[in-house]
Order: C-alpha cells, then structure tokens, then sequence
C-alpha cells in the first residue's frame, strides 16, 4: 500500500500547487484593475484622468549636500528584483487564458513623479532643518505708548501755557492801567470818572477774553467819553502763541472819542505809516471818498518824518492839525524815531460809518513790554491834545464851502445808492412772487387751468372795451 500511494500523493500535490497559484495570480489581476468591470467603465474612467492635473512637485532648499534618497521608480525596481514566489509571465505557468486585447484603452497606471528635492544641509544638522528650524513670529510685538506720550505731552504743555500765558497778558494789561490809569496818571488828570464800574473806587479794566480789556473813562468837555481796547497776543493759546512767534505778532491798544455833535466841525483827516496809509485809503469808506494822500507839506512848512503819510479833505486842514507843537513831540523827524516806535495810526473824521457815533477820534499804538511802558507817554498825551484841538477847531469859509460841496454830493450818491438798492429788492420780490405764481400753475390741473385761462381772458377783452361815460341832461 505503501508504493502505489505514493504517485497519488505526489499528484495530489502538484493539483493542491496549481490551484494555488491559479488563485494568487487571479487575486493579483483583480488588484491591479481594481474597479474595471467593463469597457465602458474603462472609457469613463479614462475621460477623468485625462482631466486630472498633477499637482506640481514640492522643492526642499537645504544648505548642505547630501546623497539624495533612493526615488520611488528605483524602490519599485529593487522590490521587483526580489526574489518571488509569484511568476513573471503568466503564460509560463499555464495561464494560457490571459488576453491582453479584452483590457485595450484602460490607462496605464502611472506613477507620479519624483518630487525634486534640493539638499544642502547634512541630516546630522537638526538646526538645519527648515522644519524644525521655522520658529513660529510673534504677530504683535511690544506695543508702543508713542502717540498717548505725545498726546499727554501736548495737553501738558497746552494747559501750563494757558496758565502762564493768561498771567502775562493780565500782566501787561495792569501795568498800562496803573501808568495811566491809576490816581494822578494821565487820565485821571483830563477826565473825571476813570474806570467801568461806578462806586468810589471801581474796577479800571474790564476783562472781555483773556486777551481782551476795556478801559472807559468820560466827563471832559468836548466829548462824550473815550473807550480803550487793549487787544494782546494770545499767549494762553500755544498753537496762536507759535504763530504769533513766526509772525512776529505784537500788543496793540485803540482808543476811540465820541465827540459832540456840535464839537466837531467837517474834518476828515488821518495820520499813518506810509504803507498802512494806503490801505486806509483803499479801504476805509470816508477817507476813499473825502480824503486824499497829500503829496507834500502846504506852503513849505516843516512836516512830518518821512515815515508817516497824510490824509485830508484839504490842505488847510491838515495844516492846521500838524501843529509845531505836535511835530516836537512826537511826529517830527528826531522825535519819531525817538517816541513814534509804538505808533500805527490816528483818524479823525465826523462822517465815520459802522457805528451809532459819526463824529469819532481813533488813535492805535503798539503796546510795549509791561516793564516799559513809560515809552508810550507822548503817544497817550496826544489823545486829550487832538481833543480840546478839535473841539475848538472851526474851517475857514473857503474850506468850509467846499467840504459842504463835497458832503452835498456825497448825500446825492448815497440817495442814488439807496434807490438803486431798493428797485433792486422790489425787483427781486417780483421775480419771486412770479416764481411762486409759476410753481403754484404747475401743480394745478387741466381743469382748473382752463378757468384761470377763460378768467384771463374775460379780463382782457374786457379792458379793451372803450368805455362810455354818461351824463345827464339838464
């Protein structure tokens, strides 16, 4: 039993061998067209990966050399090249069944290629790693106070201005009042009630802004009072008190008189720097129509410093108001340029427009440092100088006829004005009563146009109709 048994166990084992690897080999097909059931299915498959992009390979920067690694086509050849116990060709193990026509058009299976990969640094180097090496940034660094400091800084600087600028214009403006404000100054001496409130001692200056103050004093013949406006820079204000800098900025102090009206004869007259001059003429409204530069002294008598100039209805006037005196003073060539630095300008005339009062003196002077201002005691003395001057000063006939010619033709240009300008309202209250008629016809309806239409018309014809007067017969 032992000998005939063993060719069958040999056959039993070679069909046991067959079988297996029929099996392995049809497991191993089934892999690799995994999904291919049908042509059909082979062509659909197909139209999609010809639409398919490859992504675009991915490059390392390293910054030392090393031997690249093995590529993937290399890892398939040394795993093919491994000994197998499946056979290469499967026509040499029997499979005589294989028909490579009944796969034609599915894809070959492509594999994807090689990433290129630049090495430059050794894997022995972890710090050269750009990986390992990459640090995650911090996004928002320490965060900077800059702009509050300079805010800060600028609201500090601003509030210790205002305090120290407000003491200085406060400063300046009492020291003018206690030189010539005070008991036995310069207008306590020429008027008899100094100062803005009353009582037996009132306040002399009236604070109006921190660089704004009043000082009013009256009670002299020929004039009804005088108001002083103190008007200093703004130093409580940095940003006004750095353009003041720049600008060379400076403390001004006007004066005006309101005279009587039978105080004051027909005079219009100014004295200014020969710049300032001109645009008082160009722009103050009764020197541009009464007054006109004088181009010389009348009659070859001693005048003004050159830097002055001179506006008057006429000669004689301004003659009569330049006085020797005057000119000794102040407005001579010496004395100028020794006392007249604080001095812009004064205006007299009885035609002065913008206010209640017609018959004004204006005088302006320059402010000096609160420790100086002894240096303007000429240019106060004028003021009840030109007062009691103006004030008993009267025109020759000559003069006199032809101010009354000019003032005469002046009032006719002013009627004519005021006529043009009241054609020009009624005209303008026509034009828009008709507007309005206009816009009320436009929202009305057909209907109602049509009656105002017939209405028009009846009107029309009948003031056309000639009329018939009746009388009675006796």
């Amino acid at each position: 039993m032992a000998g005939p048994s063993s060719p069958l166990r040999r056959c039993f084992f070679v069909l046991a061998l067959l079988v297996l690897l029929c099996l392995h080999v049809s497991f191993a097909a089934d892999h690799h067209f995994e999904g291919f059931d049908s042509d059909d299915v082979a062509d659909d498959e197909e139209g999609v990966t010809e639409t398919l992009d490859h992504p675009p390979p991915i490059q390392l920067t390293r910054t030392h050399s090393d031997p690249p690694p093995p590529d993937r086509e290399q890892e398939e050849d040394s795993e093919t090249s491994q000994p197998s116990d499946l056979p290469q060709n499967p026509s040499s193990n029997g499979l005589e069944y294989w028909d490579e026509d009944e796969f034609e058009g599915i894809p070959e299976e492509q594999s994807p290629e090689a990433p290129k990969i630049t090495e430059n640094a050794t894997p022995d180097d972890p710090s050269s790693d750009p990986i390992k090496t990459a640090k995650p940034q911090k996004v928002g660094g320490p965060r900077s106070y800059t702009v509050e400091i300079v805010c800060v800084s600028f609201l500090i600087m601003f509030a210790i201005n205002f305090f120290t600028g407000k003491r200085e214009n406060e400063n300046i403006a009492l020291a003018w009042a206690a030189k010539f404000g005070n008991k036995d100054s310069i207008f306590d001496k020429n008027f008899s009630l100094v100062g803005v409130g009353e009582g037996d001692d009132p306040p002399l200056l009236l604070k109006e802004e921190q660089n704004v103050f009043k000082f009013y004093a009256s009670g002299r013949r020929y004039c009804s009072g005088l108001l002083a406006t103190l008007e200093l820079q703004s130093r409580h204000d940095l940003i006004s008190r750095l353009c003041n800098w720049v600008m060379r900025g400076r403390d001004e102090i006007s004066f005006e008189v309101y005279m009587n009206e039978e105080a004051m004869d027909q005079v219009v007259f100014a004295v200014a720097r020969r710049k300032a001059a001109k645009g008082m003429q160009k722009e103050v409204r009764d020197l541009q129509r009464y007054g006109s530069l004088l181009p010389g002294p009348p009659g070859g008598r001693k005048w003004v410093a050159e830097e002055l100039a001179v506006i008057s209805e006429s000669k004689e006037v301004a003659g009569d108001l330049i006085t020797e005196a005057v000119l000794d003073q102040v407005f001579g060539e010496k004395a100028f340029e020794k006392f007249g630095k604080g001095f812009i300008s004064m205006h007299f005339s009885d035609q002065h427009s913008g206010t209640t009062h017609k018959k004004m003196l204006l005088f302006k002077f320059a402010l000096p440092d609160a420790k100086n201002m002894a240096d303007m005691n000429r240019l106060v003395a004028l003021i009840p100088y030109y007062i009691d001057l103006i004030g008993r000063y009267k025109l020759s006939s000559q003069a006199r006829s032809k101010t009354e010619s000019a003032r005469s033709k002046a009032a006719q240009e002013a009627y004519k004005e005021q006529q043009n300008a009241r054609q020009e309202a009624l005209q303008k209250r026509k034009a828009d009563r008709k507007k309005m008629v206009e816009e009320a016809e436009a929202k009305l309806g057909a209907e109602a146009i049509r009656k105002k239409e017939s209405k028009d018309r009846a009107r029309q014809a009948k003031k056309a109709m000639p009329r018939v007067r009746m009388t009675r017969a006796h």
